[in-house]
């Protein structure tokens, strides 16, 4: 009779073992961070691809240091991108001119009125007079503005 109860103890025992085993990855799989490690994986793809935009970007930068290491590319530079002039010379800036049928802006900045045409520039320039400008009725100018409107007494 002892053998019969050693076989049914060992066979109750070989069903503990696959038991615990199954209980253990139930256990691990429900109490494991999976969405947490997905999450931080997801994380890390972003930053590893932001890390390879900014490599690219200092590469392009490295590159643009070494084209203008010179001394005439960095006065070119200088001059092209931020108006910069060497000592002794003065900026100029062409103001681009208005085109037929457009008119003139009534703000009283003169860097947005009309461009005088080359052909009667030469002649201001020669001329022993001071020529006398006429304002425009579309001045904003307050003494401007009070002339029009008491225009009426005449």
């Amino acid at each position: 009779m002892s053998v019969t109860h050693n076989f049914s103890t060992r066979d109750r025992n070989h069903w503990l073992v696959p038991l615990a085993v199954v209980t253990g990855v139930v256990m691990l799989a429900g109490w494991f961070p999976f969405s947490a490690l997905i999450h931080q994986q997801s994380q890390l793809d972003a930053v590893r691809s932001q890390l390879s935009a900014v490599q690219r970007q200092q590469a392009s930068l490295v590159q643009q240091a070494k084209s203008i290491d010179t001394k005439s590319a960095a006065i070119q530079l200088a001059r092209e991108q931020y108006q910069l002039v060497a000592p002794g010379q003065s900026l100029i800036q062409v103001l681009p001119g208005l085109e037929d049928g457009q008119l003139p802006q009534s703000s009283g900045d003169p860097g947005l009125q009309p461009l005088v045409a080359p052909s009667s520039a030469s002649s201001l320039v020669n001329s022993p007079t001071p020529s006398t400008t006429t304002k425009s009725p579309s001045t904003s100018g307050f003494v401007s503005r009070l002339v029009r409107t008491l225009e009426f007494w005449r």
